[in-house]
């Protein structure tokens, strides 16, 4: 846990100092989806070699599913809460 903290805290003061190159953080926004969809598939293949889960599927296939929506629903809504909070201009300012 500790060694995620410190990678975590040196990717914001790095991000901190070179915040003003543009390029540089383009290229970050892109290694980083990149990256996650790697992640993707590695967790995929995760999934697919691991027989228990492979042989519960069928049975786990309703109660993921649930899980699954509860997660994006509430990703959407916490979203959505965040933009009217902290990023949508209020109106009355103009």
């Amino acid at each position: 846990m500790l060694t995620v903290v410190i990678i975590m805290t040196s990717g914001i003061i790095v991000g901190f100092i070179i915040k003003s190159r543009k390029r540089i953080i383009q290229t970050n926004d892109k290694l980083t989806t990149w990256s996650i969809y790697v992640l993707l598939f590695l967790m995929g293949i995760g999934i697919g070699a691991n027989k228990t889960i492979m042989s519960s599927l069928h049975t786990l296939g309703l109660k993921a599913l649930i899980i699954s929506l509860g997660g994006v629903a509430g990703s959407i809504l916490l979203g959505w809460l965040t933009y009217k909070m902290f990023f949508k201009k209020n109106q009355n300012e103009g």
